[in-house]
C-alpha cells in the first residue's frame, strides 16, 4: 500500500528567519520563528494569503506554539522565556494575557493546552511541569473586553531533565513529556500522578503526540526511530524505521489512521498506523531541515474538499509548504 502527496503551495518567504513553531486551524496556519512577529496565513484562499501579523509578539523570536482543540485559544512561547496568550474572536487573534518570563532561562519551554483552552502545561529546564488554569475576566466593563489570567494550578516532577516536548490527550486525562535522556513519562492530568515511565532509546526525544482517540502515544527524536506506545499499558507496540536524521515533529491525521513525521534532512514520511509501514516519503522543497509538521484540520470551506488529506511543514529558511493527497480534488 502506498499513498501519494503533491506540493499544493509554497510560501517561500513567510518569515525572514527559520520557523520553529507551527499550529493550524480549519482556516489558518499560524507560525513563529526567530523573528519577533507571528504570521497567520489563510487556508481558505487558493493562494494562502496572509490574514494577520501579530507584531512584535516575541522580541527574541518564538520557539513553541500550542493551540486548543477547539481552535479558539493559542499560547506562544518566546526565546526570552515569556508566554503570550491569544483568543480567536471576530475573525482575528487578539492578545488576552501573558505569563511573564521567569528569572531562570528555560523555565518555560514546550507547552500544551487542553481541548477547551482552560489549562496550560509547560515543561522546564530541570524536569518540572507547571500547570496553569486560564481564567477569563472582564478587563473593560464598557467594551466587554476580556483578559485571561494564568493561575498556577499544579507543579509536578519528572526527574527527566529538560522537558523537550509535551502533549495533552484529546480527552484531557493524560499528559506526556519527553527529555534529552530519552525518558518519556505519562501523567494523569487530574492527579498529576505518574502513570508510566516508557522504555525508549537512550537519546533525546523531541516529539510526543497522543493519537486522536487517546489510545496511542507516538514519540521520536535523535534515534531516527518512531516508537508507538499503548497508553493504557505503557507497553511499546511498534517501532517505525526509515528516517536517517533527527525527527523533530510528529502529528496524527484526524482519524488516527496516519502519522506524519518530519526530520532535519527535509524528509517527510507518512505512516499507516494499521500496517506500521511508511506509505509515502517526500523531500520538503529544497531539502531544508524541518522543525514542525501538522495535518490541516478539515473544514467545509477549505480549498481541498472531500476526503483529501493535507499537511503543512515549516523549518529552516523561513518557508511554509502545503501538501495534499494526490487523489483529492483541488
Amino acid at each position: 500500500m502506498s499513498k501519494q502527496y503533491l506540493a499544493q503551495h509554497t510560501i517561500d518567504d513567510a518569515h525572514n528567519t527559520d520557523i520553529f513553531a507551527l499550529a493550524a486551524t480549519p482556516s489558518q496556519i499560524i507560525t513563529g520563528s526567530g523573528s519577533p512577529d507571528l504570521k497567520i496565513h489563510s487556508t481558505t484562499d487558493a493562494d494562502f494569503v496572509q490574514d494577520q501579523v501579530l507584531k512584535n509578539a516575541h522580541p527574541l523570536g518564538c520557539h513553541h506554539i500550542a493551540i486548543s482543540r477547539n481552535h479558539l485559544s493559542l499560547v506562544s512561547v518566546g526565546f526570552g522565556g515569556e508566554a503570550k496568550l491569544w483568543k480567536f474572536s471576530d475573525g482575528i487573534w487578539k492578545p488576552t494575557g501573558e505569563i511573564p518570563a521567569a528569572k531562570k532561562a528555560g523555565e518555560l519551554w514546550s507547552v500544551a493546552l487542553d481541548s477547551e483552552g482552560r489549562f496550560l502545561v509547560g515543561t522546564t529546564y530541570d524536569g518540572r511541569n507547571n500547570v496553569w488554569e486560564l481564567v477569563s475576566e472582564v478587563a473593560n466593563e464598557k467594551t466587554g473586553e476580556e483578559r485571561v489570567v494564568a493561575n498556577k494550578f499544579a507543579e509536578y516532577e519528572t526527574r527527566g531533565g529538560f522537558g523537550l516536548a509535551v502533549d495533552a490527550s484529546s480527552d484531557n486525562t493524560l499528559t506526556a513529556t519527553s527529555h534529552p535522556t530519552g525518558n518519556i513519562y505519562i501523567f494523569s492530568s487530574s492527579t498529576t500522578r505518574l502513570l508510566h515511565s516508557l522504555p525508549t532509546q537512550a537519546s533525546p526525544v523531541r516529539a510526543v503526540r497522543f493519537s486522536p482517540g487517546s489510545t496511542l502515544l507516538a514519540a521520536a527524536g535523535d534515534s531516527c526511530l518512531i516508537s508507538l506506545y499503548d497508553v493504557k499499558s505503557g507497553e511499546a507496540v511498534a517501532l517505525l524505521r526509515g528516517h536517517e536524521a533527527w525527527i523533530t515533529s510528529l502529528d496524527w491525521s484526524h482519524t488516527g489512521e496516519y502519522l506524519v513525521s518530519g526530520s532535519l534532512d527535509g524528509k517527510i514520511k507518512v505512516w499507516s498506523v494499521e500496517t506500521r509501514q511508511c506509505v509515502c516519503t517526500m523531500t520538503d522543497g529544497e531539502g531544508r531541515g524541518l522543525w514542525a509538521i501538522k495535518w490541516l484540520p478539515r473544514a467545509e470551506s477549505s480549498v481541498v474538499r472531500g476526503k483529501a488529506e493535507r499537511f503543512v511543514t515549516a523549518g529552516n529558511g523561513g518557508g511554509i509548504g502545503i501538501y495534499r493527497e494526490a487523489s483529492g480534488a483541488s
